[in-house]
């Protein structure tokens, strides 16, 4: 069951699978537990395990094969995210992303700040009160 202790439920089923995998009770090859049990068993929604599962694809730590399941990755396979992003490829598809992000970021700046100025019309300048 996740707790309410502020840290969001994806994280702490993540923490939990990840500690089961370190442990050894879930080991190299097998498979994890369904999107349904995994729901049942920490009482939340099947999004809030698609994201904790998300989180330890991106670490390295499962696998996905589509149409079979999601599945514990050999630790020896595993490279380190210092590696991955230390070649060229990672770090030019890294860099590509950087820059989808810093456009993304800066169009929604400029869109609030348009909202901001329809939503809140510009105070008065010192000297003219009433306008």
């Amino acid at each position: 069951m996740v707790e309410r202790t502020g840290r969001p439920g994806y994280l702490q089923i993540a923490d939990d699978l990840r500690k089961q995998i370190s442990d050894g009770r879930l080991a190299p090859g097998q498979s994890l537990p369904s999107t349904a049990q995994l729901s049942d068993q920490y009482e939340v929604s099947a999004g809030v395990v698609k994201a904790a599962i998300s989180v330890l694809r991106t670490e390295g730590a499962v696998i996905g094969q589509q149409g079979k399941g999601v599945f514990v990755r050999d630790q020896a396979e595993r490279r380190p995210p210092s590696q991955a992003a230390s070649s060229p490829a990672g770090d030019e598809a890294t860099m590509r992303q950087l820059t989808e992000v810093l456009a993304a970021v800066r169009d929604l700046g400029e869109r609030v700040a348009r909202i901001e100025r329809s939503v809140f019309p510009e105070p008065p300048q010192a000297g003219r009160p009433g306008k």
